[in-house]
Order: C-alpha cells, then sequence, then structure tokens
C-alpha cells in the first residue's frame, strides 16, 4: 500500500445556519476521486507526469508525490491546479515511482492514485552531426555513453554511417541491434524498445544495417544491454544530422529484454562485406 503526506490546504470551511440561538456547524470531510490513469514521459534529468481530471465543484488541484519504490514511503514534489506536473529533480538512470491525490477547497485530500506508474530519465543531445565513414572514418561513429563521435572501427562504436551513392545507412557490428521505427514527429515520439524486430545480420556479414530516411527514428540495443534511440533531422551529401536519447541504467525495464552479463570483446575483423 502506498503511504502518503497528508497535504493541509487552508483552514476547514464552515457552514453555518442559524435557528434562534442555535447555530449548526457543518464540516465538509469529503475527499475528492482518487486521480487515475497516471502516465510518465522521459526526459533528460527530468520527468513529466500527467493523469486525468477530476471533476467536482470544489476541486481545489492536485498533490504529486515521488518514492523509489511502489510500496515505499512517497514525498511530495508539489501542487498544481493542471494535470500535469514536470519533476525536474529526476536523477538520470534513476526509476522514480509516482503517485497523484486530489484535493478540495476544504483541505480534504484523496488517497494516492493505485497505477504503478515509474520512469527512469535519461540523457539526451540534439543536432549532432555525423559522417560518412569512408570520406571521415573518424568522425563516422557515435558512442551514446560517451557521447562522443569515434572511428567507425573503434571498438566502443555503437554506430556508424554509410553513404553508398548517395544512399545513407546507420550500420552497427554484429554484436549490437538496431530497427526502424518509422517516421516521427520527435524523439519522444517512441518511449520503449520493441520486443522484437531487429534486423538480421547477412550470412558473411559482420555488421547489420538499415536505410536512413530524414524524419525517422531508430532503436539500437547497445552492446553492452543499453537501450538508445536516434531521429534523423537530416541528410546532407556526406553527413547526416540526428538527435538521440540514451538509457544510462543497463537492463532497464523499457528494454524488455536483459543480455545478463554479456561484455564485449575486441573485434579484430571489422571489414565491411
Amino acid at each position: 500500500m502506498k503511504w502518503g503526506n497528508l497535504l493541509f490546504v487552508g483552514l476547514l470551511s464552515t457552514l453555518l445556519i442559524g435557528c434562534d440561538n442555535n447555530v449548526n456547524i457543518f464540516y465538509d470531510n469529503t475527499p475528492p476521486a482518487t486521480p487515475t490513469n497516471i502516465r510518465t514521459v522521459t526526459g533528460d534529468n527530468m520527468v513529466e507526469i500527467n493523469w486525468d481530471p477530476i471533476y467536482t465543484s470544489d476541486l481545489a488541484g492536485y498533490a504529486v508525490y515521488y518514492s523509489y519504490s511502489y510500496d515505499g514511503k512517497y514525498s511530495l514534489i508539489g501542487t498544481t491546479e493542471k494535470t500535469q506536473l514536470t519533476d525536474y529533480g529526476a536523477e538520470n538512470g534513476v526509476t522514480i515511482y509516482y503517485a497523484v491525490a486530489s484535493y478540495d477547497v476544504n483541505g480534504n485530500e484523496s488517497e494516492l492514485s493505485y497505477d504503478v506508474a515509474y520512469d527512469t530519465p535519461r540523457p539526451e543531445g540534439y543536432d549532432n552531426r555525423i559522417y560518412d565513414y569512408k570520406s571521415y572514418p573518424n568522425l563516422s561513429g557515435y558512442n551514446f555513453a560517451s557521447y562522443q563521435l569515434t572511428a567507425y572501427n573503434s571498438d566502443y562504436t555503437d554506430f556508424f554511417v554509410e553513404n553508398d551513392n548517395g544512399v545513407f545507412y546507420l550500420n552497427v557490428w554484429e554484436d549490437t541491434d538496431i530497427q526502424d521505427m518509422g517516421p516521427t514527429y520527435n524523439i519522444y515520439d517512441i518511449t520503449e524498445a520493441p520486443l522484437n524486430g531487429w534486423v538480421e545480420q547477412l550470412p558473411g556479414a559482420n555488421i547489420k544495417y538499415v536505410r536512413a530516411y530524414t524524419g525517422h527514428t531508430y532503436v539500437v540495443w547497445t552492446w553492452d544491454n543499453h537501450f538508445a534511440k536516434i531521429r534523423i533531422q537530416n541528410i546532407d551529401y556526406d553527413r547526416l544530422t540526428f538527435d538521440w536519447a540514451y538509457q544510462t541504467a543497463e537492463g532497464n525495464i523499457e528494454l524488455k529484454i536483459n543480455r545478463n552479463g554479456e561484455s564485449r570483446t575486441k573485434l579484430p575483423d571489422k571489414v565491411l562485406k
């Protein structure tokens, strides 16, 4: 059961009904309904929490709480009259559980929401440029953990770019997986890694690849068991501009599948076929 702190808002109002010298005092101690459909949006050192509105005439607002476990003690983040609040105190790589209560003008607060709502913030980057490995071999790969460009054949490269006669591809080495999630409006549209659909490795090759399209988001399952995504902003001649997000928590639930303890070994024969 979730435990939360009661939110006290102002003094209890009273309804006075006079009859001769007698005064009856009525106390409203009925809280509003408990909020439902709690959902979150992952960000960089932040999580946005949303929920469905409560419709009652004496509603004053909502109180949002957090905990590091579903059944733990919940602490107040803040209150709002809206159905959305952003937790700017969230830390990348740390899973946080959220709950929401509603309260009325008399200070009555509902029970905390029962939804299992949690999220794990992660770093992200925008407008990064990466280049064709044939023209700029040392600037054609990317390592999510260090947020840096790498050589295409570096042992730390998570993916690299290839321009094949004007057609661009995203390539990963054989110990990494990738797939095209299709056109998206922004990097936030894809919220978790899929269960299946990863690109298969061709016989005799030591890479996997997908064609690069402007406006598409691609999910990468890195060699060291992390979830990442890339959204292509622009493709131009020998370069590609992309946004990215990378889950620093290894084996996070968003990954869905766990590569327990797999360690990467150096691949000495990184030859494109």
